[in-house]
């Protein structure tokens, strides 16, 4: 495999679909990329069935990420009764069987997702080898998120992994303060990293590509239903401006049936528009489009631990967000300056939002826009977080649990 298996080479594993395609998708990309940039060779093996090698050339030196599928994922057409038996018991079991076969080790193992039986597979295999297995947390499920609700195999699964399995890892990396808090209180070194992007690469919106003053452009992208709330961004919506002559709400990623089922199947208010499922690849033009984001969720547990990708996207962007205050929003978040803050996720605080956004001078949206980009950069660009990461690499060892020092919060 040439130079992924150099000395030190890290294999980044989990039943994911990699390069595009979901949001841990993302996840895994930005952070294989500040470790490339750190010099480390990553490979991810993820859940695809594409047994080949391919290389990500954006970020060829000084490290390198390579990925293939270790095909984790059920094929297409299999009945839940086999997929409910390789999840059970054989997942992970093939990333095993890829990692074995190679002709070097690597150095660390990061496994993101799959829950208890990806995690006693990786486990127990980086136990025998003496490799150091470094988990990355980026939610804590709620029974709500999950078939089967509390007593299912999924939330239950989740729960063996995130109380017990992970915390006999040799460290975490953590997308929020909540799991940070959570996971050094029970002895783990740990590193927060909110979620990275290749802010650089992504194109910001022109300087020339000025707003309608006389109209302001949201928009909402993603899948409502778990977390973001977005019966109250259209409600909200329909309350400011019922006829559409003042906003243009645009949604991506559910149907016009799926959005009406939110509303208890009332008609989309003239100010909505629904334009169904994108590729990924795409939101970051439909981002670039609007004036703003708008994200709404409930302060809970489960928003908490998190940390929404799609603010970041936004901001990366150069769009503000409009969006009340859940998990670390706070610390990028000023209102007035890289968005608006709600005071809450209600649909009377949505809607004064927005009355203020439609106050707001074509100069005043502009230096929002470039606040908005300006943070992403320093925030979220993969790059910040290359030596951090390379820094947290070089002190986690597979000594079963290594001698704790202070870790900054970055």
């Amino acid at each position: 495999m040439g130079t992924s298996e150099r000395d030190g080479w890290v294999a980044y594993v989990g039943p994911f679909r990699f390069p595009w395609g979901q949001a841990s998708s993302r996840r895994v990309y930005g952070m294989a990329g500040a470790l490339a940039v750190a010099g480390r060779h990553v490979v991810v093996v993820s859940g695809e069935h594409d047994p080949r090698l391919h290389e990500l050339p954006e970020f060829a030196g000084p490290g390198s990420v390579r990925y293939v599928g270790a095909g984790e994922t059920p094929p297409a057409g299999a009945g839940r009764l086999a997929k409910s038996a390789h999840w059970l018991l054989r997942w992970g079991v093939r990333t095993v069987r890829w990692l074995e076969s190679r002709p070097t080790r690597p150095s660390h193992v990061v496994l993101y997702g799959g829950d208890a039986p990806y995690a006693v597979h990786l486990r127990r295999w980086c136990r025998r080898h003496g490799i150091a297995l470094i988990v990355d947390v980026v939610d804590w499920y709620s029974p709500k998120q999950v078939p089967g609700g509390v007593l299912g195999p999924v939330y239950l699964s989740s729960q063996v992994a995130l109380r017990h399995l992970y915390p006999r890892c040799d460290g975490v990396i953590a997308i929020s303060s909540y799991l940070g808090d959570y996971y050094r209180r029970r002895g783990l070194r740990v590193l927060q990293v909110p979620p990275t992007l290749d802010v650089r690469g992504l194109p910001a919106r022109a300087e020339g590509d000025g707003s309608d003053p006389r109209r302001l452009r949201a928009v909402y992208a993603g899948s409502p239903g778990r977390k973001d709330l977005l019966a109250t961004i259209v409600r909200a919506t329909e309350r400011v401006d019922p006829v559409g002559a003042a906003i243009d709400l645009r949604v991506f990623g559910p149907t016009v049936a799926q959005v009406r089922d939110l509303l208890g199947g009332a008609p989309l208010p003239g100010a909505v528009r629904v334009s169904g499922s994108v590729a990924q690849q795409e939101v970051p033009a439909a981002l670039r489009s609007a004036d703003f984001s708008i994200l709404v969720r409930r302060q809970e547990r489960l928003t908490r631990a998190g940390f929404p990708t799609k603010f970041c996207e936004s901001l990366a962007s150069g769009t503000p967000v409009i969006a009340n205050l859940t998990s670390d929003l706070g610390d990028y978040l000023h209102d007035g300056v890289e968005g608006l803050i709600c005071r809450d996720h209600s649909v009377d605080a949505l809607a004064a939002a927005l009355r203020r956004a439609l106050l707001l001078t074509p100069e005043r949206r502009r230096r929002m826009r470039v606040a908005a980009r300006e943070r992403a950069l320093a925030s979220f660009d993969l790059r910040a977080y290359a030596e951090p990461l390379g820094e947290f690499f070089e002190a986690v060892r597979p000594s079963g649990r290594p001698t704790i020092r202070p870790y900054s919060r970055v």
